[in-house]
């Protein structure tokens, strides 16, 4: 026997999982087909955004949360209605617990440690009872995705050290071992050397063959993101139909392959169409993998248009919610939409996910960090602003969408229909009062001193000159989350389709739809995709750990 327990994936849910496991005295074999120049998986790319319930940092800015208070958005967020949703709300009720509790105690044990201003994600507007957060949720990790990874990355290593863990990295699963009814290993292939940056597309040029046994395997091994071909297979008629243009939010290798695998030896994919996809996605500038998206974290001020130029309805305002945009946006004939903005609401409320895109928070950089409350855009932004394909500005509306116009031909806005609704946007803006939703909306956010500090521009029309130029942004469907995935029990144990667990067989991260085949239900609260890895890693790893000899 090879190992203990072999761990199919090398980011961040592999990683938690194989520090677990080897801390507990086993040995563990991480098998990765990409280059170490990815280790860490998707999760490098990331924001750093957690999802934590009741800590200091929303203490010291006045808000108040609690358990009940995160489990009754969870609810009414992931909308459970399916019988085997069983697992994912128990998943579910069992990570509301874990944010309001230790998890942030065990990370920053652990080194981690947290921006002081709490983001608003997901805010909702359908009532109390609704999806979306009632409460600034969303933490930035000092360091964003790295940061997430380092703590995990540094125990993994320390094992290697010691020789509890080995890494097979360009080692590609394309079976799993079953004998007499046990997972016992896996077989795969051997592909070459792969000199290509993080993130970048590797060769899938084979020299060899390979094959390791073990008391155990674990697949951490991602979702389908990167495949486009079976995200729009899994497109559910809910959301309307599958778009035919979208750009790419992971690398191309979180293509799918391990689940299909998986599903040959035995295991339950569950919630398959449960997904998410993000609406405000631009053109990277600077691609590092094919059709690159980076996603605009919005504030909520900006007009949001479909690709006829109307109006997005009530509540479907910036960081609002993105699964109802999606759903709306399906309806309008067109695969993008256009944010109608101003200078001064780009450089207070735009933001762009990604630690490349913040190298302040990503170096841990605390000067170049507190330049985000200083006047004008952050360099990412800016350089999207002059360089980015999806952005326009102009000085009048006439001109404005004659240059949108120019960006999409086939699909031409109405000058007319455009100036209604930036006219009777800013009707509303002149009092501190309003009927329009978004105004009032936005003027509540403010209340918060978290938004006012740094997220949301003080309210003024759009045709301000001195807020001016007027700029337009297309906007992108860019794919992002599998939200289902191989069901498990809380011990991280694949389940079959009649319920029994399978011998020798554990999942964790997005690959088990983030624990139990779908934690998230319809909808993300936000954060909840790294907590997600990092929660079902852990306990998919000590879970293993107990199952091993």
């Amino acid at each position: 026997m090879d190992a203990d327990v072999i761990v199919i994936g090398a980011g961040l849910a592999g990683l938690v999982a194989a520090a677990e496991i080897a801390d507990s005295g086993r040995k563990v074999i991480v098998v990765e087909q990409e280059p170490e120049t990815s280790c860490g998986g998707q999760a490098y790319w990331s924001f750093g955004g957690l999802f934590l319930v009741d800590s200091p940092e929303q203490r010291r800015l006045g808000i108040k949360d609690s358990s009940a208070l995160a489990w009754q958005d969870w609810e009414g967020t992931a909308g459970f209605d399916r019988e085997e949703d069983h697992w994912p709300r128990k998943w579910a009720e069992a990570y509301v617990e874990f944010a309001a509790g230790e998890k942030r105690r065990w990370l920053h044990r652990q080194g981690m440690r947290f921006f002081p201003v709490v983001g608003w994600a997901e805010r909702g507007g359908y009532g109390a009872a609704g999806p979306g957060n009632s409460v600034p949720r969303f933490h930035i990790v000092w360091g964003t995705g790295p940061g997430v990874i380092e703590p995990f990355l540094r125990r993994v290593q320390r094992a290697a050290a010691d020789g509890r863990v080995e890494f097979r990295f360009r080692h590609r699963v394309d079976n799993l071992t079953i004998n007499d009814r046990v997972v016992s290993g896996v077989q795969g292939t051997v592909l070459a050397t792969s000199p290509t940056a993080r993130g970048a597309a590797s060769s899938r040029e084979a020299i060899g063959d390979f094959e390791l046994s073990a008391q155990a395997v674990l697949v951490a091994a991602g979702g389908i993101g990167g495949n486009h071909e079976l995200v729009r297979a899994a497109w559910p008629k809910r959301l309307g139909e599958a778009p035919g243009s979208m750009i790419t939010g992971v690398p191309r290798h979180v293509d799918g392959r391990m689940l299909g695998i998986a599903v040959e030896a035995g295991a339950n994919l569950i919630n398959g169409d449960r997904m998410w996809h993000y609406v405000e996605g631009i053109k990277n500038h600077s691609p590092v993998w094919a059709d690159h998206g980076i996603r605009i974290l919005p504030g909520p001020s900006s007009l949001w248009l479909d690709g006829n130029g109307r109006r997005l309805p009530a509540p479907l305002y910036p960081g609002f919610d993105t699964l109802g945009t999606l759903q709306h946006l399906r309806k309008t004939g067109h695969d993008h939409s256009w944010f109608v903005t101003t200078a001064k609401i780009v450089e207070k409320e735009f933001a762009l996910s990604g630690s490349e895109q913040n190298p302040d928070l990503t170096g841990r950089d605390i000067g170049l960090t507190l330049g985000r409350i200083k006047p004008g855009p952050t360099a990412p932004v800016q350089a999207f602003l002059e360089r980015g394909e999806d952005f326009v500005s102009a000085a009048t509306i006439d001109e404005l969408v004659r240059k949108m116009n120019e960006l999409t031909p086939d699909a031409p806005v109405d000058a007319e229909t455009v100036r209604r609704e930036v006219y009777a946007r800013d009707n509303e803006i002149v009092n501190t009062f309003s009927k329009d939703p978004q105004v009032t909306a936005l003027r509540g956010a403010r209340n918060y001193i978290g938004d006012k500090l740094i997220r949301v521009a003080r309210p003024h029309r759009l045709q301000d000159p001195k807020a001016g130029p007027l700029i337009a942004v297309r906007l992108h469907i860019i794919t992002r989350k599998t939200l289902g995935g191989l069901q498990t029990n809380l011990e991280g144990q694949v389940l079959a389709a009649d319920g029994t667990a399978i011998p020798g067989l554990y999942a964790a991260g997005e690959a088990s739809g983030f624990g139990g085949g779908g934690m998230h239900g319809y909808r993300s609260l936000e954060g909840t995709f790294l907590g997600g890895c990092i929660f079902s890693g852990r306990e998919a790893g000590r879970g293993v750990a107990k199952g091993v000899r």
